[in-house]
């Protein structure tokens, strides 16, 4: 093995195939080419004297040196970064990159036009943004590998700190052809014979809808499922083809509301709110252009519940 250090980009390199499996998938996050990742990968392994990475198909894993690597890697990137951003911040620039995790399709609508008003006033500054599970998000909090964080969860940890994002609200839409689309308004009880559209049992829409349910003696095990997705927007389109109703954010389903497909559809008595929450792990360090980010959320100015979602009623 060589005596001097591997280069710094072949390690981000190297961290975003760890988290991809996939070196094509890292190209296209990394905008390079597969051949091109393939080469940076080859390299570390030369400089190593072993290899880093289980090939299967299109598929890789770690071996047991890249996992030991793996961590290593992140500190040696993560101080480079943070040594840049602080010459560059000590000039009076905000500079630098950082991850944001989110888990919520709400949040997937929000961040785009958050981080662009961010972005106007910090144009130095990158984000990229995880869409992953919450579990994920938390897990990737906890270990440091995003800075920040979006869920509707909020666990007990010593080193998490949360603030209130915005409030959403879930809805029942239904095909605009269906027979519910004249009174536009259902008691829970209809709920129970309706083919649904359900995203998993872990994700908050449904933590929020069986709670609702509860409140009007429904379980959630009663209810007609159809078809199950793991993506809002995929149920939403589920919707429109008329496979079956569904519980989904507002935000998700504003696309097909505007154009005519679907239509919400009351449910008496039953108003279903999540509050979503911004966390970061107060255990590492935080880089300014970081620390903008948190800040910059609650400014009156970029406020977003006010006027992109409802909030949730006083008891």
């Amino acid at each position: 093995m060589a005596g001097d250090l591997p280069n710094l980009n072949d390690l981000a390199v190297f961290l975003v195939a760890c988290e991809t499996k996939n070196f094509s998938q890292a190209g296209r996050q990394l905008h390079l080419s597969q051949p091109a990742i393939s080469q940076t990968i080859n390299n570390l392994e030369k400089h190593f004297g072993t290899k880093l990475f289980h090939r299967q198909g299109r598929t890789v894993y770690l071996t047991e040196i890249g996992q030991a690597l793996r961590p290593m890697a992140q500190e040696l990137v993560f101080a480079t970064r943070r040594m840049e951003e602080t010459v560059s911040s000590l000039q009076g620039e905000v500079i630098g990159e950082f991850e944001i995790g989110c888990s919520t399709a709400s949040g997937k609508y929000l961040l785009p036009s958050l981080i662009a008003r961010y972005r106007r006033k910090y144009p130095l500054v990158r984000i990229n943004v995880l869409v992953t599970c919450r579990d994920s998000v938390i897990k990737k909090l906890v270990s440091g590998e995003v800075a920040i964080g979006v869920s509707s969860r909020r666990i007990d940890h010593r080193d998490l700190e949360y603030r209130d994002f915005f409030s959403d609200e879930v809805i029942l839409i239904a095909p605009a052809d269906h027979r519910w689309a004249d009174y536009r308004r259902v008691y829970p009880d209809d709920l129970l014979d309706e083919p649904m559209i359900l995203r998993e049992e872990s994700a908050g829409t449904i933590e929020v809808l069986k709670k609702g349910l509860l409140e009007h003696d429904i379980s959630f095990d009663m209810l007609n499922v159809a078809m199950g997705l793991g993506d809002a927007e995929a149920i939403e389109m589920a919707v429109e083809e008329g496979i079956g109703v569904a519980f989904i954010s507002r935000l998700a389903a504003a696309r097909g509301l505007e154009l005519g497909r679907i239509v919400e559809v009351e449910v008496e008595g039953m108003k279903l709110y999540r509050k979503i929450y911004l966390a970061r792990n107060q255990r590492f360090p935080t880089s300014r252009a970081q620390s903008e980010f948190w800040d910059f959320v609650h400014q009156p100015e970029v406020e977003m519940v006010n006027h992109i979602s409802t909030p949730v009623p006083n008891p």
